[in-house]
């Protein structure tokens, strides 16, 4: 099938896959994997393959960089701890059990340790299709531990497939200096890298020329890690938490909404595309089970699942009270929260599109120019364990939501009230300074006046905006004046980074307005 061909079938499928989610209430994720499940037993298609290249070095940096700018990064530090072991700990938990599982049923250790590599990372857009009302710290550990997982399984699925291109054992040391060289290196050039960036966005500032810039950010923080050995995967998130501290700055309000459209969009297709092409890989898995015996692969594929479920439920049971016994702080008491909401940490351990790809990426030869072992059958047993987990705990999400009676989250209402009220009055507060500066008229200053009333903000009349271009310049100072406001709010911790991001959409969105009458 020719490249726009392809483009076209997967862009009706995302566009069908969104339609289902929207309409008939299905999950996006079941409803991407069912459509392309669909297309390609149709006849007459020829096959589609998963390019694990395109995945793992252009979809994930993309969707991993437009995360980082959508965290909570106060949250983020707030548990780092916890998302340290579910994205560090778990992983190679996981890894040795599927890993031992695998070896028990057959396959050679170090391939064995392959495949536990491959289905140890989470996948975040699942979860957020799955569950979407989880509580904001909840919401922020599952997609914590995404962010950064991908970076152990990565280091990990390295060095174990490189032992088995050479035909040899990895050892416990190896992988210990693979990771942590891969961190090291992914956080130092990624915070160099975000920093670049951010001084280059300080130059370019024309909306056109930062939303261009903001596109191939994800992959200028990418590259200097991966070709230096360490994780590109850690290079994105820290270089996008480290832009998403700065970017506010430097980055005009059109400029802003542009690069922010965009990423929405296109995290979106990027997302839906994976599913359907996850979905596309059944016929050949199909192939896998008729050739290699379907009983041997199921009961794998089973076996795999349950060990993956299993040492996520023993893990995050067993995490709470040894963070208790290690740490007796007062302050850590306040963290605690009732197994019925850690079991949304449970459920949330999707897998993704991610895995599929690593699958994928391994060679088909080893050193001695044989086959690589039982390469079609990791593929098989990770397009079934990804299947299995999307459906059985998409479907027990919505139970364990229900089940753990969450306790009404007013915070982020608050901190936006706190937001709004901080800014209008510190605006109030320097309006006649303001106003002195453009040389606004008494009737000038009454209308900017009202307008920073909320109530009267919604209600206000634009026609007296425009006709008056002292209140126009008095209420984009007044706009300045809010910025910095939430900015102190967001530096001293009083508001949310979720909640920043909110008020600093709205106050773009009113700047814009204010500047609808100009022409670039």
């Amino acid at each position: 099938m020719e490249g726009l061909e392809v483009a076209v079938v997967l862009g009706l499928a995302v566009l069908g896959g969104g339609l289902a989610n929207r309409y008939l209430r299905v999950p996006g994720p079941w409803a991407w994997v069912a459509i392309g499940v669909a297309i390609g037993f149709v006849p007459g298609i020829p096959e589609i393959a998963l390019p694990p290249d395109v995945v793992l070095y252009i979809f994930l940096p993309a969707l991993l960089y437009w995360e980082s700018l959508n965290i909570s990064v106060h949250g983020f530090r707030f548990d780092l701890r916890v998302i340290s072991l579910l994205s560090i700990g778990l992983v190679f938990v996981t890894a040795a059990a599927v890993a031992g599982i695998g070896t028990l049923m057959g396959l050679a250790f170090p391939v064995a340790l392959v495949l536990g590599a491959v289905l140890s990372p989470t996948d975040a857009t699942a979860v957020s299709a799955m569950a979407p009302r989880l509580p904001r710290r909840i919401d922020t550990m599952l997609r914590g531990e995404s962010l950064v997982n991908d970076a152990s399984a990565l280091a990990l699925y390295s060095v174990a497939v490189a032992a088995v291109v050479a035909g040899r054992d990895p050892s416990i040391g190896e992988i210990s200096l693979s990771f942590v060289w891969a961190v090291v290196v992914g956080v130092a050039l990624g915070l160099v890298a975000g920093y670049a960036v951010y001084l280059l966005r300080r130059i370019a500032r024309a909306p056109t020329l930062a939303a261009t810039i903001s596109v191939i950010t994800p992959f200028v923080l990418y590259l200097p890690a991966e070709v230096a050995h360490g994780s590109g995967v850690v290079a994105v998130v820290s270089g996008g938490l480290l832009l998403s501290l700065l970017l506010p700055r430097v980055v005009s309000a059109k400029a802003r909404t542009l690069s922010f459209d965009f990423w929405r969009v296109a995290s979106f297709v990027i997302n839906g595309a994976l599913f359907v092409l996850i979905g596309l890989q059944a016929r050949s898995v199909l192939d896998v089970y008729l050739r290699d015996g379907w009983l041997n692969v199921l009961l794998l594929t089973l076996a795999v699942t349950v060990a993956i479920f299993g040492v996520r439920f023993l893990w995050v049971v067993a995490m709470a009270p040894a963070i208790r016994v290690l740490d007796r702080r007062p302050s850590q008491r306040d963290r605690r929260v009732p197994f019925r909401i850690r079991a949304l940490i449970i459920g949330g351990g999707f897998r993704g599109a991610v895995s599929l790809a690593a699958a994928l990426s391994v060679p088909a030869l080893i050193a001695d120019g044989l086959g690589f072992p039982d390469r079609e059958l990791l593929v098989a047993v990770t397009f079934g364990v990804i299947v299995l987990l999307l459906v059985g705990q998409g479907a027990a999400m919505p139970v364990l939501v229900k089940r753990a009676r969450l306790p009404r989250d007013d915070a982020a209402a608050t901190e936006y009230r706190l937001a709004i009220t901080t800014m209008v009055n510190d605006a109030l507060e320097h309006l006649e300074a303001d106003a002195a500066a453009v040389e606004a008229s008494p009737e000038a200053q009454r209308i900017v006046r009202g307008r920073l009333d909320e109530t009267l903000a919604k209600a206000g009349d634009d026609s007296a905006v425009r006709a008056d271009k002292t209140v126009r310049a008095l209420l984009l100072a007044a706009i300045a004046r809010k910025r910095h406001a939430i900015e102190q709010l967001r530096a001293s911790g009083r508001i949310d980074d979720l909640v920043f991001l909110r008020v600093q959409g709205d106050l773009d969105h009113e700047e814009l307005r204010l500047h609808s009458d100009d022409h670039e």
